[in-house]
């Protein structure tokens, strides 16, 4: 039997200037069927009206805060050190979860499991502004993940990934633009048990800081690589990188 039959979900948004998305973004975690969450916005002082719209649905969101901070990740570190549920879901302005039972169908999955895994995960659909879908990511999740899975990337997007609020520990604020992926690797180190559910959860928005910002991303990743699994490795598998993305755009090019 499980520990807990209804875990607590704490979905944590972060809201700078999101105005033309983030109403869609509160939506899909207030419509959901399942209502063991809790709902955190860390606003970081808009001053577009995204806070209108955030206050609209004050009386459906537990924590709501507005005020400037120093990025992404110190709001979502404040949002962290909020939440009391058993597990940890970072849904950003634009995103949104997939479906309206999306976290019922994740509870039902761990019916028969003798305890709650640290790690929950599944697939992810990129959408556009307008939530329109385009595609499926590209990486599909490993039906077995480890820590040693993001050798080969982000193989599962950070907002599809739901960690356990007793192994969290803060975001490394060293890194502007991939500390999600430093951290779900350091979650992964420390859990005991990885489970994936074999669904879509999260519609993810194509438009995002690290997308704008691909390059920088890149190399903060490179280096959490090198921190993660040594130099060597990390250059191999960047060298693999490159020529797959070389073969990929050669194949592109022949086919016009």
């Amino acid at each position: 039997m499980l520990t807990r039959l209804m875990p607590k979900f704490s979905v944590i948004t972060v809201t700078y200037n999101a105005r033309q998305c983030v109403e869609e973004t509160i939506m899909s975690v207030i419509t959901q069927t399942y209502h063991n969450i809790e709902y955190i916005v860390i606003d970081g002082a808009s001053t577009d009206g995204t806070m209108d719209i955030v206050r609209r649905y004050a009386d459906r969101i537990d924590h709501i805060v507005s005020e400037p901070d120093e990025g992404l990740y110190y709001a979502m570190n404040k949002g962290m050190a909020l939440a009391t549920g058993d597990y940890l879901c970072f849904l950003n302005a634009g995103d949104s979860l997939h479906e309206d039972d999306t976290l019922a169908g994740m509870v039902h999955g761990l019916h028969g499991l003798k305890e709650l895994p640290d790690i929950l995960y599944g697939e992810t659909a990129l959408v556009d502004r307008h939530g329109h879908f385009i595609s499926m990511r590209r990486h599909k999740a490993p039906a077995h993940l480890t820590w040693r899975s993001f050798r080969h990337g982000m193989m599962v997007c950070h907002q599809a990934f739901f960690a356990a609020r007793r192994i969290a520990e803060p975001y490394d604020t060293r890194y502007r633009f991939s500390s999600d992926f430093d951290w779900c690797i350091r979650m992964m180190r420390k859990a005991h048990g990885i489970h994936d559910t074999r669904m879509t959860l999260i519609d993810y928005c194509n438009e995002g800081m690290t997308t704008r910002n691909h390059r920088a991303s890149l190399i903060e990743r490179y280096r959490i690589m090198c921190r993660h699994y040594g130099a060597v490795d990390a250059t191999m598998m960047h060298v693999w990188f490159a020529i797959r993305l070389a073969l990929r755009l050669e194949r592109r090019g022949d086919g016009q």
